[in-house]
């Protein structure tokens, strides 16, 4: 695994990571929670490569990142409760449960919704922007381990080919989960609190 430091080369680093999402392979990358493991989302093979890199069961879905709301609405179905709530915390920590759209069924599980965060980091969004599609983003460790807050956590083993190390990340608190089938539920909560997103939808 190839560490570039956007510290030192910040164009330089989102671009090669680019190349290689181009090409099918995997990236760590920064977010506003954590280190991800990366990959192209709208790739079968590159999705069942990450399943196998963080030894993840084929039926745990895996989530998306998207670079903005143009993108977001282009992979997955924008509802009004999730209207407000984006508009209100993303980019940030919030991640929303949709019924998704174009997207290979290996990535939900052949389930009918994904998972999409817009991130609040601007090196995640730009190598999103920069490629163009959405991107896995999940910790980038294996399954069951702790999520990387630093560019050391993460295994030599999890078969990126380049990390774009941003220095250590902080808190290890990762963004909440909020789904929409049978009414409003918080499936994990997290930097944002329950509390706070049903105020949002008051």
């Amino acid at each position: 695994m190839r560490i570039l430091d956007l510290r030192r080369d910040y164009r330089g680093g989102l671009e090669a990571a680019v190349e290689v999402l181009k090409k099918g392979g995997l990236v760590v990358y920064p977010t506003d929670t954590l280190y991800a493991l990366g990959g192209d989302a709208t790739s079968e093979r590159v999705v069942r490569k990450v399943f196998r890199a963080k030894k993840r069961p084929l039926d745990m879905p895996l989530p998306i990142a998207v670079a903005d709301m143009r993108m977001l609405k282009r992979y997955a179905h924008l509802h009004e409760e999730a209207r407000v709530l984006a508009e209100k915390y993303l980019p940030g920590p919030l991640t929303l449960i949709l019924e998704k759209k174009d997207l290979p069924p290996v990535l939900t599980s052949g389930l009918d919704n994904v998972a999409v965060r817009i991130p609040a980091n601007d090196a995640a969004l730009e190598l999103i922007e920069l490629f163009g599609k959405p991107v896995v983003t999940t910790s980038a460790n294996f399954s069951g381990d702790p999520p990387p807050v630093s560019v050391e956590e993460v295994p030599e083993g999890l078969g990126a080919e380049v990390a774009l190390d941003q220095g250590v990340l902080g808190e290890r608190v990762p963004s909440t989960i909020v789904g929409f089938d049978d009414g409003l539920r918080v499936i994990r909560e997290g930097k944002i609190s329950k509390k706070e997103i049903l105020e949002a939808l008051k």
